[in-house]
């Protein structure tokens, strides 16, 4: 059986002198997945959706659907794989239109009952039937954001690509739409492959991460995996804000670590590790607390409000160190 969608050592980039773009993608993404694709600004993430849809095509390499090339804009009278629907993070809503309107106008009028009940029934699925009668312009960032994609299901694509889904949203609407999201996967079975900068909101959606640098695919795979065993520094400071250890006195010669600032605890007694304390900062759920130690910086976080104060000296330990292969 073809795979679903899958990349087989695509290259696409803009500049040939320096990279802008991707570079020797292999990538296979499964029927009704959930995929993050997270990387630094400019790492390739966007080239890769846009590689999917068909607004782009490889220079090298191939990308297919399943099993047939997808074909790109100068193939199409309208570009774009007509399984598939992109929703981007620019506002491509009729803002002067009422939500509903917006919504039921991708539907053709030869059966307005029909069109009326689907148009009803997708708000409601996703929970903004309320602003039926509202205004695009009237809306926040996040209740466009949804119109966006109710605008795209409704046309029952297989594929659904979202470009920086959470970036507009606060904290409430954000835990909605990834509600949402993994509704939109399990019940309508819409394959979802979005991208992210914010690795927090990746790791708590995807069923598979796809991690890019420099537009290459450095890691892939099941989050949770790639979360406990980041292998690189990039990947461990991308995902958590990780501390990299390197070189310090009490670690063996040679040897490469990561500690998430969670992983650091604070002794309550002098023994441990002696650190001196930079800086502290509240963050709402917990403190962050800059270390210096051996003249380099730790990030750490503590839950516990402990009693610490700037230029003060503390002994600490590492609940857990993470081995890197190799420093990116």
């Amino acid at each position: 059986m073809d795979s679903f969608i899958k990349f087989t050592d695509v290259h696409r980039n803009y500049s040939p002198e320096q990279h802008s773009g991707v570079s020797g993608i292999n990538l296979e993404i499964k029927k009704g997945e959930i995929v993050s694709i997270v990387g630094e600004s400019g790492s390739g993430k966007t080239t890769l959706l846009k590689l999917i849809y068909g607004y782009l095509v490889p220079q090298e390499g191939e990308v297919t659907y399943l099993g047939k090339r997808i074909l790109g804009p100068a193939e199409k009278l309208i570009p774009g794989h007509d399984d598939m629907r992109m929703v981007t993070q620019e506002v491509t809503l009729n803002l002067y239109a009422r939500v509903f309107d917006n919504i039921s106008g991708q539907l053709s009028n030869t059966d307005l009952k029909t069109k009326k009940e689907l148009t009803l029934q997708t708000m409601e699925f996703l929970r903004i039937d309320h602003l039926a009668n509202k205004k695009i312009v009237d809306l926040s960032g996040g209740e466009q954001q949804r119109v966006a994609i109710a605008r795209a299901i409704i046309t029952e694509p297989t594929v659904l690509l979202l470009d920086e889904p959470f970036s507009q949203i606060d904290t409430i609407l954000k835990k909605q739409l990834r509600d949402d999201i993994e509704r939109l996967s399990k019940f309508l079975n819409i394959t979802v492959i979005m991208v992210s900068h914010d690795p927090s909101d990746a790791l708590s959606v995807a069923n598979k991460l796809v991690i890019i640098k420099d537009g290459k695919i450095v890691r892939q795979g099941c989050p949770k995996e790639i979360y406990a065993n980041p292998e690189s520094d990039y990947v461990a400071k991308l995902l958590g804000k990780a501390n990299i250890l390197e070189g310090f006195s009490f670690l063996e010669s040679g040897k490469i670590f990561a500690a998430y600032p969670q992983d650091i605890k604070i002794e309550s007694s002098a023994s441990g590790i002696s650190v001196k304390v930079k800086a502290v900062h509240f963050n709402g759920i917990y403190n962050e607390i800059t270390f210096i130690l051996e003249e380099k910086q730790l990030i750490a976080y503590d839950f516990d409000f402990m009693e610490i104060q700037p230029h003060t000296e503390v002994t600490i330990s590492f609940k857990k160190l993470k081995p890197l292969d190799k420093l990116a």
